[in-house]
């Protein structure tokens, strides 16, 4: 099963060679890397340019970045990979092994960062998500292009379309929930600080589910980059 890792980007030219590099082992074998950059004004795209499959420029926002990347995707599998969140090894085989049952799926995560309080915020998150069958971004989300195609993609809104893709793939079947885990970066966690992102999660995802629009929760957000989430809470 070959894979097609799609990368929104912008911005990302400071961490963005080491996660490319990361990736390097994967395309040796076949599969391909795809960076959808959102409109860099530092210089990302020629920065991922050696080190991917293909560098395309898309309307920003990370749903549409990644709906573009997918739309060009040879491969049979889909997998959204955040700029700064590292697969495990082996990952390929997973989530090969993960898609011969079901049709997506996601791994557990760990946060690195110094604050201790990090991988409680971790374990809760791959209990919610085990639990729910909903997860997100930082989890590296993976599908079958059939899957994916069938339930028409990410919802084009500024946030929670890793939420969103996770209900409509939930129509099609549970989620595969990978206990090995990737690792993606605490730098938001760190700079707003752990208990005041967690209960900012908590409140945008609550109201979320309550109705009100992605729009109205986006202003929000703190953004962070390109390739960071809203998932963790």
């Amino acid at each position: 099963m070959r894979l097609s890792i799609v990368i929104p980007t912008l911005d990302e030219a400071a961490g963005l060679e080491p996660a490319l590099i990361a990736l390097q082992p994967l395309r040796a074998l076949g599969h391909e890397v795809i960076v959808a950059d959102g409109g860099s004004a530092d210089g990302t795209p020629d920065l991922a340019a050696p080190l991917a499959d293909l560098v395309l420029t898309a309307p920003r926002g990370r749903a549409r970045q990644m709906n573009a990347g997918a739309a060009q995707a040879r491969g049979e599998a889909l997998v959204f990979l955040h700029a700064d969140t590292r697969l495990p090894a082996a990952a390929e085989g997973l989530i090969a092994g993960a898609l011969g049952a079901r049709c997506w799926g996601r791994f557990d995560v760990h946060i690195a960062g110094r604050p201790r309080l990090l991988r409680l915020i971790a374990a809760l998150m791959n209990l919610r998500s085990r639990l729910t069958g909903i997860s997100t971004g930082d989890q590296a989300q993976f599908c079958t292009r059939a899957a994916f195609a069938a339930v028409g993609g990410f919802p084009d809104q500024p946030l929670m379309e890793d939420i969103e893709l996770s209900v409509r793939l939930k129509r099609l079947g549970p989620p595969a929930c990978l206990r090995a885990r990737v690792v993606t970066s605490g730098r938001r966690w760190e700079t707003q600080g752990p208990w005041r992102t967690l209960l900012l999660m908590w409140r945008l995802r609550f109201d979320y589910w309550r109705g009100v629009p992605a729009e109205s929760l986006a202003g929000r957000y703190p953004s962070q980059g390109g390739g960071t989430g809203v998932g963790p809470g």
